[in-house]
């Protein structure tokens, strides 16, 4: 973090802090009981947008995510020129399972943004000191992780709405196709970005940078082959596979929230008949969309928890 937005945080002590943000902080608590907690958690949440703007994490994603989207549109443009002779229910399945993939590689996109930018979050202010500015203000830990919690999770809102809802919108731009459920899919692919974003947070309260975006990201293979090995014995019947499956799901539900996306999102007839890359016999319900819920929450929590019980 650098030292500006250290001086945001604890209440505009260094001169060339914004006189606004100083004065805003001030007039609304005194400074002997510190600010209030929504106030530290609003202030931290902009520093830290602030920050990954500042250290082009905000650029560098967005140039990404639109060259993603520039990518799927050349070739779902000529996808559509190529099929004109097709059948029309043809081409507009052809369509719903080419849209299904850029959504599945997007996720993944977003789900990496996600582990990627945060893991340096608190890990990296422990390892500098930079934290000690911060925690020894009347500011409550609790509120420094909802604050780093509130700025990733915007940009991360920010983003899947760009490449995911972008991707949505390019289908139904270029191919007049509206997907089905598109409300409820991208809410999943967002609460898979939430799921890795709070473990993540969680980790990186007791390990450096490295190993807690290494932690999140093995969790999240073990998830997605966990995942394969489930859809594997469901459609060859053989339950250890199964239970493996939903075992690596409890562990980490972020391939669950996708097979349940992409349930919603696949053709029904391609579905139905298995031709789909992500047709699965063995389809996550809406309890596991409320686990991942749980889950995101209780790693949330973990992370104030593990951060307000350690000595720095």
């Amino acid at each position: 973090m650098s030292d500006n937005a250290i001086d945001e945080i604890s209440g505009g002590l260094a001169a060339n802090v914004p006189a606004e943000v100083t004065d805003a902080w001030e007039a609304e608590t005194p400074a002997s009981r510190g600010p209030g907690a929504a106030r530290a958690v609003l202030l931290m949440a902009r520093v830290t947008f602030r920050e990954a703007a500042r250290r082009k994490i905000l650029w560098i994603a967005a140039i990404a995510g639109f060259a993603f989207l520039a990518l799927f549109w050349i070739a779902l443009h000529a996808a559509i020129k190529s099929s004109v002779r097709m059948p029309v229910i043809a081409r507009h399945e052809g369509m719903q399972v080419m849209t299904m993939m850029v959504l599945y590689a997007g996720s993944m996109l977003t789900s990496l943004m996600a582990a990627l930018t945060s893991c340096d979050a608190l890990a990296g202010e422990i390892a500098s000191g930079s934290i000690h500015a911060i925690a020894t203000k009347p500011v409550s830990r609790a509120s420094i992780v909802l604050g780093k919690w509130a700025g990733f999770a915007g940009m991360i809102t920010l983003y899947v709405l760009l490449v995911e809802g972008g991707s949505i919108a390019i289908a139904a731009i270029e191919g007049g196709l509206v997907a089905p459920h598109s409300g409820a899919v991208l809410g999943l692919i967002w609460l898979q970005a939430m799921v890795l974003l709070d473990v993540t947070l969680a980790a990186s309260t007791r390990f450096s940078s490295l190993t807690s975006g290494a932690i999140t990201l093995g969790l999240y293979g073990l998830a997605f082959v966990g995942g394969w090995i489930e859809a594997f014995g469901a459609v060859r019947h053989v339950p250890t596979c199964v239970n493996l499956g939903i075992v690596s799901s409890l562990i980490m539900p972020s391939d669950a929230l996708w097979r349940r996306a992409a349930y919603l999102l696949q053709p029904p007839l391609l579905g139905a008949a298995g031709a789909s890359p992500f047709a699965s016999s063995s389809i996550p319900s809406h309890a596991m969309a409320i686990y991942a819920v749980l889950y995101a929450a209780c790693a949330l929590i973990l992370a104030q928890v593990l951060l307000a019980s350690r000595d720095i």
